[in-house]
């Protein structure tokens, strides 16, 4: 195992690798010490704020277009049923069409915009593959809406990231800024993407250094923080101000500091609890979506576009069955953290949603993987503190703050980032009181992981990617 790889924040076992040779220009890496001017930094953060404005133009243009998206395709749903077998069959079609549309845009015009997309910033910034061209800007666009539009349990915020990375290595490069800087502004211009997706200004700039950089540097510290905000505020005009997710009040009481009261003391190791199972289904579901990708790539020999409408077709029949479970799932986060979910219906959701991500990543459509999972962080979340309610009535348990606290510890199980992860339940929730408490069941999910020696998710899917770009690169 090389333990020294860039890639593996723990113990995880990813096998040393040649790096690949990527052409001087396009080699925006290896996080070199910053040098330039004073007057060169300058540059950069004004152009930073120019850089975030358009991804917060386009990120949250795409937003809107995907809840009408969503929207139509549930009135469809609705319709179809009024022709029963018949409407059965367009839904299924449809559905099928749908992602199959998207991995053909994929596959014609842009072959890195397939998946989140965060892996292929990673390794640009990395210097191990090519910036895409603006290209990908469409196929990203179009081929997410489509997919996700379409019912496929994938979330916004992979493509929100590479289209505010492709816009930024656009802008710096009509600028003709140096290696460094654009290196400086591609990543800057994905925290904002990201930023935009879950309207989370902070945890775009979190996300820059703890996932992207992984190390704490001023310079990009400061045009992260001036791109997110910029990004934010245009997207704001179109969006709103409001959170992404509005917590049902609990308590009177708490309304000051936020929907949710303090945790009781007695009540942390049960927020410990909720870490260690988080970090278990973590793992099982990297491996599932690793195992997904696995299979589809061994019927390499079926055209991707077909694969795709395999999916999508399986997609469509859950859909029929259960039109609230397919899609992004904000609708489902929305729910449960409302209080508008019956606890008995949280197992069969949390099971068919665990199978559907890993399913329609495996797709090889532009979508991201962000707001699936705290979809089933919401689900394990309340199913736990409604469990814990009813065995500790005298505890007060709420379980609408496990269901938050569980957003937090499913992403970093998963991600490894849990930096990013906290800040971003909380600026989605603005469930400020539940801080503590994520701190603990993070603390135990990525313990737990890291005793089970899973790869953050991020890094064994940009092993993927570098796997496939290396036989290109080789002729360079």
């Amino acid at each position: 195992m090389n333990e020294g790889s860039p890639h593996v924040r723990g113990e995880g076992a990813v096998p040393e690798r040649e790096q690949p040779k990527v052409p001087e220009e396009a080699a925006l890496h290896h996080r070199a010490p910053p040098g330039g001017s004073k007057r060169r930094l300058l540059l950069v953060c004004l152009l930073g704020p120019l850089v975030g404005g358009g991804a917060g133009f386009i990120d949250a243009i795409f937003r809107l277009t995907l809840e009408e998206a969503a929207r139509l395709r549930n009135l469809l749903i609705a319709r179809g049923h009024d022709a029963h077998f018949l409407g059965f069959l367009l839904v299924v079609a449809g559905c099928a069409a749908a992602a199959a549309f998207g991995a053909w845009l994929v596959r014609r015009f842009s072959p890195h915009a397939s998946g989140s997309g965060i892996p292929q910033v990673e390794a640009v910034l990395n210097g191990e593959m090519q910036p895409s061209p603006p290209s990908l800007l469409p196929v990203k666009f179009f081929g997410g809406l489509s997919a996700i539009g379409g019912g496929m349990a994938l979330g916004r915020e992979g493509p929100s990231v590479q289209m505010g990375a492709v816009i930024a290595h656009l802008g710096g490069r009509l600028f003709h800024y140096s290696a460094e800087e654009l290196r400086l502004l591609l990543a800057a211009g994905a925290g904002a993407g990201l930023a935009v997706a879950f309207n989370a200004p902070i945890a775009g700039a979190v996300f820059v250094l703890e996932e992207l950089v992984r190390r704490f540097e001023p310079r990009m510290t400061i045009v992260a923080l001036g791109t997110s905000s910029t990004a934010i505020l245009i997207s704001r005009l179109f969006l709103g101000n409001a959170p992404d997710f509005h917590v049902a009040i609990v308590s009177p009481a708490s309304v000051a500091t936020g929907p949710l009261p303090y945790a009781a003391d007695v009540t942390w190791l049960l927020y410990v609890v909720l870490g260690v199972i988080a970090g278990i289904l973590a793992s099982l579901y990297n491996r599932g979506i690793l195992g997904a990708l696995t299979v589809t790539g061994r019927l390499a020999r079926i055209p991707v576009e077909l694969r795709a409408a395999a999916i999508g077709a399986g997609v469509g029949i859950t859909g029929w069955f259960l039109p609230d479970l397919i899609g992004g799932g904000d609708s489902i986060t929305q729910n449960i953290l409302a209080g508008g979910v019956a606890i008995g219906a949280i197992p069969l959701g949390f099971v068919v949603r665990f199978c559907l991500g890993p399913a329609s990543y495996a797709a090889r459509t532009p979508g991201g993987l962000f707001a699936p999972l705290l979809v089933l962080g919401a689900q394990l979340g309340l199913l736990f503190g409604a469990l814990c309610a009813s065995l500790f009535p005298h505890l007060g348990v709420a379980p609408e703050a496990f269901a938050v606290v569980g957003m937090a510890a499913f992403f970093t199980g998963i991600v490894q980032a849990p930096l990013t992860g906290i800040v971003l339940v909380t600026e989605m929730t603005a469930a400020f009181t539940t801080l503590l408490p994520m701190l603990a069941a993070c603390f135990a999910a990525m313990l737990v992981v890291h005793l089970l020696r899973t790869v953050p998710i991020y890094d064994s899917l940009l092993d993927r990617v570098i796997e496939e770009v290396q036989p290109r690169l080789s002729g360079i």
